[in-house]
């Protein structure tokens, strides 16, 4: 009896780990991969690319252009809440925004939240340990003129083994001197999944 539990033991461990073993095969960040029917890189970086898009595509740019002679308007991109079903981590799309904003080199793109104020630090702590030829002043920091706010909420209706995960990402661009709204915009992307 010890010596077949002896041999059955390391070959009920050997079996075991190598049945657990995974394969990861790298691929190309771009390619479209769904697997669970969730929010995921893709999702976020089309979203992105194709909302920054329609909001630059808007009269807002051009009317705020024509009164500052060509002058760019600078957009600061503000919070971006998770109202889904899910976990999003919502700084990855902003990140998205933010890229496909500074690509296009139509607008100029200010920091803000916790980078703002780890640049705010930094100018601090230079007022008292960097020369005074290479400290940064506080007071010239550029001002935003609109800021970027939005929503990524989300419906599923499922029965059985099925179901569609319906996502709405909902964005606006607001003149932070008036308050005026000067873009409303809005993506919607549905997912069938089935197991």
């Amino acid at each position: 009896m010890k010596k077949s539990l002896l041999i059955f033991l390391p070959l009920t461990a050997l079996f075991f780990f190598t049945n657990c073993a995974h394969k990861v095969t790298r691929i190309d960040p771009s390619e479209q991969i769904d697997l669970s029917g969730r929010w995921n890189n893709t999702d976020s970086r089309l979203t992105a690319e194709e909302m920054t898009k329609t909001i630059l595509a808007e009269r807002w740019l051009t009317d705020y252009m024509g009164t500052k002679n060509g002058q760019r308007p600078t957009v600061i991109v503000g919070m971006v809440n998770n109202k889904s079903h899910e976990h999003i981590e919502a700084e990855t799309f902003i990140k998205d925004i933010e890229n496909a904003f500074v690509s296009t080199g139509r607008v100029r793109l200010v920091q803000g939240g916790k980078k703002r104020e780890e640049l705010r630090a930094e100018k601090a702590d230079q007022q008292t340990n960097a020369s005074s030829s290479t400290m940064k002043k506080f007071g010239l920091e550029q001002g935003a003129d609109f800021i970027l706010q939005g929503s990524i909420n989300s419906i599923v209706d499922s029965q059985k083994r099925k179901k569609v995960v319906y996502y709405q990402i909902n964005l606006e661009l607001t003149n932070i001197e008036t308050n005026e709204v000067v873009y409303v915009g809005e993506k919607k992307i549905a997912k069938y999944v089935k197991n």
